[in-house]
């Protein structure tokens, strides 16, 4: 049985996968697949050493089944196929007090701050636990994690049906994000660069556009009758990006910032007063995301199996992290572990 260790200075060592016994109010999971994500990478490029305890064990997409209960468990059993809403919150902050623990002001990021689910057997809390249906299967499981990230995004911009949105970055999260929105009842326009990606999305019968080949602007006033999009989600983390997300949205529009930025970015607030445009971050997911992801994945409407453009083993880690460095001809590139 063998484990990912991130040792810092992108390097990824696969070892021997060292079981801990679960404790009270853990449970000790069989892992069957984990997805590799921007978070993932941040941690291979370093920065997140500030946090992680190295050698790492990273990864928390995953899906696998129950190998052992610890004591305090209820309503769980060896055998039952799960995933995990990797957040760890404090309880006591005052944003838990509040009902808000995924942004808890103490949060512990299972992946990040403990080990992570590259590893054939993984202890985590039981109260990081979703059930997943029969019929789905575990590589599907796999993507519970980031469509809950979707989900949430889609949430928080309360997206409605017949709603003009536009989603800036066609990555995995920014196609979750189309594909969500749609299933919302909006229209949604894509504007991505690679075009690998921008081929894929149109197969899922999304529409996209290449922000260096087309007027963005222009295209979305013609198309909402220059009004602007009622809803724009920057999901490309870069300076481009932050530019194009204020000039797209209509009179008393939104914009939901997804992406994670390094730097801070510099911000045109004048189309914010100018428009009374609103603007609000999106950070992970809540537990009914993770329901509603479930819903969504087990009742076929989203093309996952076009999504997962590739599954590797755990020694392929490092060619994976590098095909999403690079912006590869990928999209979703799960581990079977």
């Amino acid at each position: 049985m063998k484990a990912a260790f991130y040792e810092g200075n992108e390097q990824i060592r696969i070892g021997e996968c060292i079981p801990i016994a679960p404790a009270a109010g853990e449970v000790q999971i069989r892992v069957s697949h984990c997805g590799i994500c921007g978070t993932d990478l941040h941690v291979f490029h370093g920065a997140m050493d500030h946090r992680v305890t190295k050698p790492a064990v990273i990864g928390h997409e995953m899906s696998g089944v129950i190998e052992a209960v610890g004591a305090d468990v209820s309503g769980w059993t060896v055998g039952d196929r799960v995933t995990v809403r990797p957040l760890d919150s404090c309880g006591a902050c005052p944003a838990c007090k509040a009902g808000h623990s995924h942004v808890c002001q103490k949060l512990k990021f299972i992946g990040i701050d403990r080990p992570g689910a590259m590893q054939k057997l993984w202890t985590a809390p039981a109260h990081t636990l979703h059930r997943l249906p029969d019929a789905l299967s575990l590589k599907e499981g796999a993507l519970i994690e980031p469509i809950a990230v979707a989900c949430h995004d889609v949430r928080l911009g309360e997206v409605k049906a017949g709603e003009f949105v536009v989603v800036l970055g066609g990555g995995p999260i920014g196609a979750l994000i189309a594909l969500v929105a749609k299933q919302k009842g909006a229209r949604v326009l894509v504007s991505e660069v690679n075009p690998f990606r921008i081929k894929l999305l149109r197969e899922f019968g999304v529409e996209v556009v290449n922000p260096e080949e087309t007027d963005l602007v222009g295209l979305v006033e013609e198309q909402t009758g220059a009004a602007g999009a009622d809803v724009v989600f920057e999901v490309t983390s870069s300076k481009a990006g932050v530019e194009m997300m204020t000039k797209l949205p209509r009179v008393r529009g939104r914009i939901v910032v997804v992406a994670i930025f390094s730097q801070p970015p510099q911000v045109d607030l004048f189309k914010f007063f100018w428009r009374e445009i609103s603007m609000r971050g999106a950070r992970v997911y809540e537990a009914q995301d993770f329901e509603e992801a479930i819903s969504l994945t087990a009742s076929g409407v989203l093309p996952l199996d076009k999504l997962i453009t590739n599954v590797c083993s755990l020694d392929d880690l490092e060619w994976g992290l590098r095909q999403l460095e690079k912006g590869g001809e990928v999209m979703k590139v799960l581990i079977e572990c």
